[in-house]
């Protein structure tokens, strides 16, 4: 499979009710606290934990509506399920399948696209995502190659 289908659905939040930290950039934090009128500094004392990700268990832009933030999204939130850790193996593809209804609907997406969107989570966060070092040159190693969906 070299191809897949994927579309948020209206009215879906089910990315935003995982268990997990939403990790926030620079950039995040300033399109944030534009879109909601307040200082940077406010937004980041008031909804981040000052370590970059947002406070508490639940997303506190979440609410009965979905996404109150949704034109400024963190990149985190904005790449769902495009993350290194999800389309880089087919088994954790099919993990998120049965968490995510928008996977399997929608228009095709090719596998190395949605590698090149999830390079946009390594982007943003090079300390999450670290290099494994090379192979030697005298031993021949086995990659997957994330074309072999």
């Amino acid at each position: 499979m070299h191809q897949f289908r994927f579309e948020c659905q209206p009215g879906c939040t089910a990315c935003c009710e995982t268990e997990g930290e939403v990790r926030l950039t620079s950039e995040d934090i300033r399109r944030a606290s534009a879109f909601l009128g307040i200082p940077s500094e406010v937004f980041v004392s008031t909804y981040t934990t000052g370590a970059g990700t947002l406070s508490g268990l639940r997303c506190p832009f979440l609410g009965p509506n979905g996404c109150a933030i949704h034109p400024a999204k963190p990149t985190q939130c904005r790449l769902y399920p495009f993350w290194p850790e999800i389309v880089e193996t087919r088994q954790a593809w099919h993990r998120t399948v049965r968490t995510c209804p928008g996977i399997g609907k929608g228009p095709l997406i090719q596998i190395a696209d949605a590698v090149a969107i999830a390079a946009g989570m390594k982007e943003a966060f090079p300390d999450s995502y670290v290099q494994e070092p090379a192979p030697s040159p005298s031993r021949k190693r086995r990659m997957r190659n994330p074309a072999s969906f």
